[in-house]
């Protein structure tokens, strides 16, 4: 039951284009006690079809800027290839700690960016 609700939730989450796989992955650790490594490489199976049925509902829309999203897709086609052979020689607590310090990174991003739009701006005004 933990692994459907945890697909939904991530899923949803994926379907806005916020990256439900962060969902998917700390649940995967945390609550399930699977490895970093393996967790990840679910992750990346999951994205795979949760990213085509966001591609099509967006595009139906016409949300999509084609040149930019091609151009970034093969950029990050060998930005995969080179993190996968990094992370696969990694120990599994590093990738951990190397994963958790990027959640707190863009967590403290968010915050910023949300403090930054909706508190400082509004004194401006």
């Amino acid at each position: 039951m933990l692994e459907i609700l945890t697909g939904i939730i991530s899923g949803t989450i994926s379907g806005t284009g916020m990256g439900g796989g962060t969902i998917l992955i700390l649940v995967l650790t945390m609550f399930m006690g699977i490895e970093q490594h393996i967790a990840q490489g679910a992750n990346l199976i999951f994205f795979i079809p949760t990213s085509i049925a966001a591609i099509i509902a967006i595009f139906k829309d016409k949300l999509i800027n084609w040149k930019t999203g091609i151009t970034i897709g093969i950029a990050g086609i060998f930005g995969a290839a080179i993190g996968a052979s990094i992370a696969v020689r990694m120990g599994a607590d590093h990738l951990r700690k190397y994963f958790g310090f990027f959640l707190i990174a863009i967590t403290i991003f968010e915050i910023y960016y949300v403090v930054n739009k909706y508190i400082l701006n509004k004194r401006k005004t």
